[in-house]
């Protein structure tokens, strides 16, 4: 998965000349195959799910040549016409990903090519970026925080045994079924007790991709009866992941909204952006009273010992790799660039590393007013302050001159932008020409 994080403003895609069929990397008739399914899928919904149609603008991307083809014209009506869809192509500032963007008064899904062969995560992915781009009108849109907390080893312990008993949860009914809800509810209390921000952080990346993912599921096309394995698969594959901090709501959102389907009770009609999946599950089947010291007691029944124990065996893997990148994008001389009016990156989020200071991607590409900065390895630090990214640095080559290049990164200036040195020996700053 790769996900794009906007700024403010809109978001521009460049017209391109024709491209034919031979020259494509994106085959149009297999495209307009997908886009056919994904309105077949929004179809069978009617809108039932969130009120309104999830299915519509949407795109392919080619990452590599930044070739579009969509299944309708862009409003500038610059795109070319190709055997049914809509050829163009991304313009330089702009990172493809999977997504949701906004073009000239119209947002659509943006989805990388190719996609999955397998009918149902197909249908799963388009759903999931087709409710992204809804998202808004729904009054769903949360911040993107970095759950720090869950890639030491108490935060993925804790997560691990939640996601143990939502598994139980989902293939039990009755009393068994709110048993181990409780005890999913107890591990993730008594995670969300150790640190201070988990509980609001968790809440809202639940809200974004949780919902998403969830809804990605409901409308894959899957039978209703299938939903429930297929979740819980996806919470046992999750746990051999190598980052939480950005990806654990894609396996918890749609457990606990299946959950919430299962109850009976009502629950999507008046949800706000202020809502939380968990204390909705808790009050829909009847559990008042959630003891997080009660933790310790339950675990037993999910065999955890040998987990537990290679969890805090990672911790000190964990302590190096936080230590050799605020060495390399903290203490040591970096290329900083500001945050301004047309930021956007994108990035993988399972190479996230959070650090006090904000979280460091293995790879992204970030766009802005000033240029290009292209992230293939090496790593690149988001800075944040109270939540939101103030900038982004990467390691800076020793160099007399203004560098462009280093450590698997790139930097494309705009007209008007260049590098100054700053204020430690080594350090350079991307500034606006007085």
């Amino acid at each position: 998965m790769r996900v794009v994080v906007r700024g403010f403003g809109f978001v521009l895609l460049a017209a391109t000349p024709f491209v034919s069929k031979a020259q494509s990397h994106i085959d149009p008739v297999e495209a307009q195959q997908y886009f056919a399914e994904l309105r077949h899928l929004g179809e069978l919904d009617g809108g039932r799910l969130w009120g309104i149609h999830v299915d519509g603008p949407l795109f392919f991307v080619d990452p590599q040549s930044s070739e579009v083809v969509a299944n309708m014209p862009d409003s500038a009506h610059q795109w070319k016409s190709l055997d049914g869809v809509w050829v163009g192509k991304l313009s330089p500032d702009q990172s493809p990903a999977n997504t949701s963007i906004q073009w000239a008064g119209r947002k659509w899904s943006m989805v990388m090519w190719p996609v999955s062969d397998d009918r149902y995560n197909r249908g799963r992915l388009l759903v999931h970026e087709s409710f992204h781009r809804i998202q808004s009108q729904l009054g769903f849109v949360t911040g993107d925080l970095p759950n720090a907390h869950l890639a030491t080893a108490d935060g993925r312990i804790w997560t691990r045994l939640e996601w143990r008993a939502l598994v139980e949860a989902l293939l039990r009914t009755g009393a068994d079924r709110k048993q181990a809800l409780t005890d999913a509810l107890t591990f993730r209390a008594r995670r969300q007790s150790q640190f201070p921000s988990a509980a609001e952080e968790e809440r809202q990346l639940e809200m974004n991709e949780g919902l998403a993912e969830y809804t990605g599921y409901k409308l894959s096309g899957l039978p209703q009866s299938a939903l429930n394995d297929r979740v819980a698969a996806r919470l046992a594959n999750a746990e051999q992941q190598d980052s939480y901090s950005r990806s654990f709501a894609y396996a918890s959102g749609p457990a606990y909204g299946l959950l919430l389907d299962a109850s009976g009770k009502s629950w999507r009609k008046n949800l706000n952006k202020n809502g939380n999946l968990s204390a909705l599950v808790a009050k829909a089947y009847g559990i008042s009273s959630i003891d997080p010291t009660t933790a310790d007691s339950r675990v037993a029944r999910y065999a955890a010992a040998r987990m537990m124990a290679e969890e805090r065996g990672r911790e000190a893997d964990r302590l190096a790799r936080e230590a050799k990148w605020r060495a390399k994008l903290v203490d040591g001389a970096t290329v900083t660039v500001p945050v301004g009016s047309k930021f956007n990156y994108s990035f993988d989020p399972n190479g996230a590393t959070p650090l006090d200071v904000g979280t460091v991607y293995e790879q992204s590409r970030i766009t802005d007013e000033w240029g290009v900065l292209a992230v293939s390895k090496g790593g690149v630090l988001m800075n944040r302050k109270n939540g939101l990214i103030t900038s982004v640095a990467v390691a800076a080559p020793a160099a007399d001159v203004p560098p462009l290049k280093g450590d698997g990164w790139e930097l494309t200036l705009a007209p008007g932008w260049s590098l100054h040195p700053g204020r430690r020996k080594g350090d350079w700053i991307l500034q606006r020409d007085k």
